[in-house]
Order: C-alpha cells, then structure tokens, then sequence
C-alpha cells in the first residue's frame, strides 16, 4: 500500500508540475500581451499630451491676437465717442450760430420796415405773400403795424391778421 500512495504522490506531483510549466507559460505569454498594450498606451498618452500641448500653444497665440484685436477695436470706439461728441458740439454751435444769423436778419429786415414810411411797407408787404409778410410785420412795434395796416388794401390786411393771430412761426 505504501507502494500505492508512492505512486500517486508521484503521478500527482508529475502532474502538479505540468500544469505548474502551462501556468508559467500562459503567465509569460499573457504579460507579454499586456506589456505591449501598456506599450500601446504609453504611446497613445504620449500622443495625446503632445497634441494637448500644440493645443494650448494655438489658443494662447489666438487669444493673444483676440486680445490685440479687443484692443484696437477699443482703442477705435473710443475715437468714435470722440468724434461723434465734436459734431455733436459743433452741430450745436452751428445751430446756435445759424439762429443768432436769423435773429439778426430778421432785426435788420424789423429795422428797415420800422424806419420806412407807413405807405411805403404797406405796397411793398402788399406785394409778399402773406406768410412772408406776417413774419415781417411780427417783429416790428404795434404802433408801426397798425400804420401799415392802414394803408394796406382790406382784403391783404385780413390775410395777414389771420396769420399773425395764429402766431409764430409763418
């Protein structure tokens, strides 16, 4: 009996050593295989981090520029106010100037009518239309309007009282 359980104590460690050889074997061949897929990755990371890095270099060089870009643009809309707050003053200016030119035309055209002969203005406002001449007469004194109405024809009279009670401007 001891023969007995010699023998299958050897046939067991025979084969305990065989299927010991095919795990080895099977280890080797499997770390082979991951040791190239850990290759494959480092390769594919290494890729990665490159692209990544040539990336980040093409949005920093674009963002200087958007940057620069920002800047000039800035710089401009600024001119712009600049520009645009002069022709508003100098519209203004105009404005003012233009009105004092008005103010002063219509005082000399006042003027002229005031120091003429009642009879005299009357032909000649006679002759306008009567908006032209209810802006004429509207400057001058009462006194002076009342004469030239007098010696005006009626109906060219009326005309020009229907204006003038609508009042400024003709």
């Amino acid at each position: 009996m001891k023969k007995i359980i010699i023998f299958l104590f050897c046939l067991k460690t025979l084969f305990a050593a065989d299927q010991t050889y095919e795990c080895n074997q099977i280890f080797n061949q499997r770390k082979g295989e991951l040791e190239q897929k850990i290759e494959q990755i480092d390769n594919a990371r290494e890729a990665y981090d490159a692209l990544r890095a040539a990336t980040n270099a093409l949005l920093d060089k674009k963002k200087i520029v958007l940057e620069k870009k920002e800047k000039e643009i800035n710089a401009t809309l600024i001119q712009i106010k600049q520009k645009e707050t002069n022709i508003k003053n100098m519209l203004q200016e105009n404005k003012e100037l233009l009105k004092a030119i008005k103010k002063a035309k219509d005082d000399k055209i006042s003027e002229t009518y005031s120091k003429m002969r009642a009879s005299a203005a009357a032909q000649i406002l006679s002759s306008m239309k009567a908006n032209e001449a209810a802006k004429i007469l509207f400057n001058l004194e009462a006194n002076k309007i009342s004469k030239i109405m007098a010696k005006m024809p009626p109906q060219e009279a009326s005309k020009i009282t229907n204006i003038l009670l609508k009042g400024p401007p003709f």
